[in-house]
């Protein structure tokens, strides 16, 4: 199930965040990202039209994107085996090859971070796997 707020926010400038736009570009093809969150939450109609125009201008291809919709009570795929508290949440795996996920998670974006997803989760991806 898709989610409204991962359309790509069209004002996002992408020239404006170039070193995560370049790290997420770097591992387009290594990595998954699995986002859970509900087109009526506040944070995520705040936050994922960004991610999703980040993810985009990194060629992310659709494949290695997973949206997960849940509801008003947060529930919904995957929610108790990721131990999804809070939404937006966004877990970031290695793809393991030939398949299309769960392989070993490198990192996880949750609603409390103070930067904007595409950043915190581009400087995590960079710590762990390097540009």
């Amino acid at each position: 199930m898709s989610l409204e707020t991962m359309n790509p926010n069209p004002t996002w400038d992408a020239a404006s965040y170039k070193d995560a736009v370049d790290t997420l570009d770097a591992h387009n093809d290594e990595l998954v990202y699995r986002v859970w969150g509900g087109d009526w939450c506040k944070d995520c109609r705040k936050l994922l039209p960004d991610f999703g125009a980040a993810l985009e201008a990194a060629d992310v291809p659709d494949e290695r994107i997973e949206e997960v919709a849940v509801d008003q009570d947060k529930q919904g795929p995957g929610v108790e085996e990721y131990d999804i508290e809070y939404i937006p949440t966004v877990v970031v795996e290695r793809a393991p090859a030939g398949a299309d996920g769960d392989g070993e998670e490198i990192t996880r974006f949750v609603e409390e971070e103070e930067l904007p997803p595409a950043i915190w989760l581009a400087r995590e991806i960079e710590a762990a796997l390097g540009a």
